[in-house]
């Protein structure tokens, strides 16, 4: 097959710091190339993924984020190109309306984000045989009105993951925003008596309001703000770290950075939000609690845990192999099917 995937114009894929959507998209790219299959990159121009790419996109810019007007032009020149490809992935928000008028193959929609009535309601203008994706369970669940095919959890190189072998601090990763927990983080890990490093996104506005605001104040007692690292400085971290502190503050779609810290063979202590339930076996590969209390105690008890368990299941469940298949059975069954049938897989 070949595959044409459109990314967001927003993040560079893959991404140069953090940026969870533009990562999946460049490990499900080279992940169908492995499997044999062709895949063709509608993103930014500044992007660097080795698999084949679309000319004439801009670079990625903060100043266009979340523009109407460049994320059309986006679409509209990656519709115009992707006329040779047996099938369109798309992960943009707006993708799905214009390929109603614009597409040439049959459109695989991957639902990143949360199934509020807006995007239930701009989904729903989408055109009538539309495939749409889930990324996690508890994701589908939420979807409405909004018909969901398949629900394909994300996976991850885990090979490029070097197995860590713990601390005695814990750490955070994310974003520097009150829905990922920080504070609720600084909290437990204070509470526990454990040391917290924090690698999270600090480039907006409203992030670094909410940490000049909200966590800078209670930094230093036993907490340290590291800054933004890469992927794979990430993934060291965890790999260093006793475990991964991620007490959501939302019903988080599907939490990449907890499958990553598996792979580390770091176990992940989180509250039961979203994905979490399913990414997390409670007393093996972390703790999965509701109150900052009730973590604290988890993450005593991690030390109990075994390491090897983490990294197991990582390699079981969340691999970029795994996940490419899924996707290339989904894509084969939407290329042979008629309109009909495809809605008949819901």
């Amino acid at each position: 097959m070949r595959i044409g995937i459109i990314a967001p114009p927003w993040i560079p894929v893959p991404p140069p710091a953090y940026g969870g959507i533009e990562s999946f998209i460049d490990t499900l790219a080279q992940a169908i190339v492995r499997a044999g299959h062709q895949a063709v990159l509608a993103a930014s121009g500044d992007s660097t993924s080795p698999v084949e790419r679309l000319p004439g996109f801009p670079p990625s810019g903060s100043d266009t984020m979340g523009l109407t007007t460049h994320e059309l032009r986006h679409l509209i020149r990656a519709y115009a190109q992707l006329d040779d490809v047996d099938v369109i992935v798309d992960n943009t928000l707006a993708g799905p309306i214009l390929a109603r008028t614009a597409a040439t193959a049959p459109v695989v929609t991957i639902a990143h984000g949360p199934f509020i009535p807006l995007v239930q309601e701009l989904y729903g203008a989408a055109s009538p045989d539309m495939t749409f994706v889930a990324i996690s369970h508890h994701h589908a669940s939420t979807a409405g009105t909004v018909r969901i095919a398949r629900v394909i959890h994300h996976g991850i190189c885990v090979a490029d993951v070097p197995i860590g072998p713990g601390g005695n601090d814990a750490c955070f990763v994310g974003r520097m925003n009150p829905t990922k927990g920080v504070v609720e983080a600084i909290l437990v890990a204070e509470r526990a008596g454990i040391p917290l490093r924090i690698a999270a996104k600090m480039r907006e506005p409203a992030e670094r309001a909410y940490f000049n605001e909200a966590v800078r104040p209670i930094l230093g007692r036993n907490a340290e703000y590291i800054g933004e690292l890469s992927t794979a400085d990430a993934c060291a971290l965890m790999g260093a770290s006793c475990a991964l502190v991620n007490p959501i503050q939302w019903d988080e779609p599907f939490g990449l950075v907890m499958i990553e810290s598996l792979a580390a063979g770091t176990p992940v202590v989180a509250t039961p939000r979203g994905s979490v339930p399913e990414l997390v076996d409670d007393g093996v590969t972390g703790f999965v609690r509701a109150g900052i209390d009730e973590l604290a105690a988890a993450l005593g008890d991690v030390t109990a845990l075994d390491r090897a368990d983490c990294r197991a299941r990582a390699e079981a469940d969340f691999t970029d192999a795994r996940m490419a298949r899924d996707y290339l059975d989904l894509f084969a069954d939407v290329i042979s099917a008629d309109p009909l049938a495809r809605l008949e897989t819901a």
